[in-house]
């Protein structure tokens, strides 16, 4: 006999701490840059080993080469991806700041002036529709709605994801932002 349209050989056992786990995980968008080295390949492995640390990766926007904006250094390349985790938001941020510590990133002291350019730099965007304020992490990222290098690829896996705070899309948030910066798609060959 099949029951609720799952076959007789179900382990309910596992069934129930899959689904529980399945409840339990958070939906979230980061997004990554690079502006030193192989750009690529410096985002591929910020992926691979978010992997490794709880957020598993469910979808990724494509590679834009972007303008620096408030950074030293060349051109970024930008992505977002769409994840899942376990883990609560400050237990991400350590384990994204980890990533970026095992690619060699190396965060000086904040100051006003442009930031050092940067072998892999990993934000929270979104922690599903919650809202954190406390004194290092603020979550929908603070900046998003004024920076096109984040909105151009959120907006193309995420258009219709509602900003928590602003009460509208992401794509009408890209309409909307007055960052005029330069984002356009990667091209291997045509590199800057």
């Amino acid at each position: 006999m099949v029951l609720g349209g799952l076959p007789p050989t179900v382990d309910w056992r596992a069934w129930g701490r899959n689904n529980k786990m399945r409840n339990l995980m958070k939906k979230v968008y980061l997004s990554l840059g690079s502006n030193v080295g192989d750009r690529a390949q410096n985002i591929a492995r910020a992926i691979d080993a978010l992997g490794r640390r709880g957020i598993r990766v469910t979808r990724q926007s494509s590679l834009y080469e972007t303008e620096p904006i408030d950074a030293l250094g060349g051109w970024f390349l930008n992505s977002v991806v769409e994840a899942e985790t376990g883990l609560m938001p400050m237990q991400l941020l350590s384990a994204l700041l980890a990533v970026e510590r095992s690619l060699g990133r190396q965060r000086g002291p904040h100051s006003n002036g442009p930031k050092a350019a940067r072998t892999i730099d990993l934000d929270i965007l979104l922690f599903g529709s919650s809202v954190v304020h406390a004194s290092d992490l603020e979550i929908p990222h603070p900046r998003l709605a004024e920076r096109r290098f984040v909105l151009v690829p959120l907006a193309e896996i995420a258009g219709a994801v509602q900003h928590p705070v602003f009460n509208k899309s992401i794509a009408e948030l890209l309409v909307a932002t007055s960052d005029r910066s330069q984002v356009r798609k990667f091209e291997p060959s045509k590199a800057t």
